[in-house]
């Protein structure tokens, strides 16, 4: 969810993405699939208030990446749709598409194992050089 230091006019430099957001966000919103979903409707979906939305649509609240990752969800379309010019890795695209249905507790359990393959290789690396 936002947060009260999330809910801050941008700065200068980033408030173009975020205009860009609340702009995807309101057209979801008023197009997406022929239909329309009120801001009410839309905030209960993901768990915060109509006036939350409103100001997410005119880039005066920051959506989290939690709030952009429900929306998307909501709307059956892929959390890049708000980034339209960041085009992921191969990688990155792999992974998210390998985890794209876990749950919060698999998530957890799967950067726990990331964490420790990289540390594992970082101990190895530096047994390498003694």
């Amino acid at each position: 969810m936002s947060t009260q230091s999330g809910q801050s006019n941008p700065k200068r430099g980033q408030l173009g993405i975020y205009q860009q957001i609340g702009s995807i966000i309101k057209s979801l919103r008023t197009h997406h699939l022929g239909r329309v979903v009120s801001q009410d409707a839309l905030a209960t979906e993901v768990g915060t208030t109509s006036n939350t939305i409103s100001r997410w649509e005119t880039a005066t609240y920051k959506p989290s990446l939690e709030d952009l990752e429900k929306i998307a969800r909501y709307f059956g379309v892929p959390i890049g749709i708000f980034f339209p010019n960041i085009e992921p890795s191969e990688r990155l695209q792999a992974l998210m598409s390998a985890t794209g249905d876990l749950d919060d507790d698999d998530m957890d359990e799967l950067t726990r194992y990331a964490q420790f393959r990289k540390a594992r290789k970082t101990l190895e690396k530096n047994k390498g050089k003694k």
